[in-house]
């Protein structure tokens, strides 16, 4: 009878599985990467549109998509350290609400000037976001679970940029790219809001944990074995470790970033497309860019969990590099759009491989800094982005070919390889 008992009771103080807090981060995270690529990509599906309302040359647009990439790129380091600072809860409600609001002021851009510097101070507000989300899967995420929950935040970016493509090219023609752009802006205050309403920036402070959760989370993540305080330039410059994220980071986002400028009008003026066709044939590209974060994430915990630290880092990169350089090089000899098409969505789906490794990564060397190393990285990446907007129109217009701007994205797929093959995952900046 008292054993029956004490069953019973036993049975009563269980409780029903339900999902984990953490995932509920995690989706709320993949949104906010969904969003920031809508946003992003806005411009260069409107560029006909902004082109012709501001009369600019296809240099200028040029200017105009680095003026963003400039920003982002320079605001990332500081950024990362504000994460690492004062949390991501504070930071990441703070960065969203500004670069909603300058999405939001694109509409306002009058001239060549005005848009210049709307899109870089755009893309300075944009700089916090996955330094700041690096900052929540240092304190959030298990380490095993760390490549996974990287790729699937990543997946976001891509699906969200695959999705406006054609959406956005629709939704330019019926309202107009200036109510678009705003439209945009009030949907980021609203996730801003959402976010600082929900989250918390350590586990034990979330009144909604359960005690299960909140002890796996404690003892399975990564432990913070340096100093609490925020890391010095000295040490950060001084690791080659640092230096070798960076080049290679720098290599990817040169293939990438030319997804999200340059190839939906390449596509469209090359093969003589309608708007919805080429926003359709530029989006598989970025679809296939969301599989390879997917492939690489689930690749790299594998790894991981065969006690191979290093190699789970090392080898989806390296795999994503030769991938992507098979992939530009391949496409030069495709003679209509859907070769060239499948190719460069070999490409990007390779150079996306690369980001859950390069991002797990920076959490691994940076720990408690993770927020600096990652804005760090990528600073260096989207100085790669700067470059690839400026020198896919320049390359054409200087050799009459795009020949030129492919050859090189292979070489660089070549150096971020050799990048990967010194890195060490193991060695934390101390």
């Amino acid at each position: 009878m008292n054993n029956t008992k004490t069953h019973s009771v036993d049975h009563s103080n269980e409780v029903a599985p339900k999902v984990p807090l953490r995932y509920w981060i995690v989706v709320a995270t993949f949104l906010l990467s969904v969003l920031l690529y809508i946003d992003r990509i806005c411009v260069s599906v409107a560029k006909e549109s902004i082109v012709s309302d501001l009369s600019l040359t296809d240099k200028e647009m040029g200017w105009v998509l680095s003026a963003f990439a400039l920003g982002y790129a320079l605001f990332q380091a500081p950024s990362g350290w504000l994460a690492d600072r004062f949390g991501p809860r504070k930071i990441l409600t703070t960065v969203v609400i500004l670069w909603s609001l300058f999405t939001a002021l694109t509409a306002a851009a009058y001239n060549y000037m005005s848009m210049l510097i709307v899109r870089f101070l755009f893309g300075a507000g944009e700089a916090g976001a996955f330094p700041s989300i690096s900052r929540v899967n240092f304190s959030w995420i298990p380490i095993e679970e760390r490549g996974l929950v990287t790729g699937i935040n990543f997946s976001g970016s891509r699906l969200g940029a695959a999705f406006a493509l054609p959406t956005l090219a629709w939704l330019i023609a019926v309202i107009g790219w200036k109510v678009t752009f705003v439209v945009l802006g009030l949907i980021g205050v609203f996730w801003a809001l959402l976010w600082f309403w929900f989250f918390r920036d350590e586990p034990q402070s979330h009144p909604f944990i359960s005690t299960h959760e909140k002890h796996h989370i404690l003892e399975k993540r990564q432990k913070n074995t340096t100093t609490t305080s925020s890391i010095n330039v000295s040490t950060l410059f001084g690791s080659g470790n640092m230096w070798l994220v960076m080049m290679q980071y720098f290599c990817s986002n040169f293939i990438f970033y030319f997804s999200l400028t340059w190839l939906y009008p390449h596509l469209k003026a090359k093969y003589a497309l309608d708007s919805v066709s080429a926003g359709l044939y530029a989006s598989l590209p970025l679809i296939m860019g969301a599989c390879g974060n997917w492939l690489s994430g689930w690749w790299v915990d594998r790894i991981y969990a065969k006690n191979q630290w290093q190699l789970s880092r090392r080898l989806p990169a390296m795999v994503g590099f030769a991938c992507a350089a098979i992939g530009l090089v391949c496409s030069l000899y495709m003679e209509n759009v859907i070769g060239a098409v499948l190719f460069l969505s070999l490409a990007i789906f390779g150079a996306d491989m690369t980001l859950s490794p390069s991002w797990s990564f920076c959490v691994d060397i940076g720990k408690n800094n993770a927020g600096t190393v990652s804005g760090t990285m990528n600073m260096a990446g989207n100085v790669g982005a700067f470059v690839t907007s400026l020198a896919f129109p320049y390359l054409k217009d200087w050799f009459g070919s795009v020949t030129p701007f492919f050859l090189i994205g292979a070489g660089l797929c070549v150096m971020g390889i050799l990048c990967w093959s010194k890195m060490d995952a193991e060695k934390p900046l101390t």
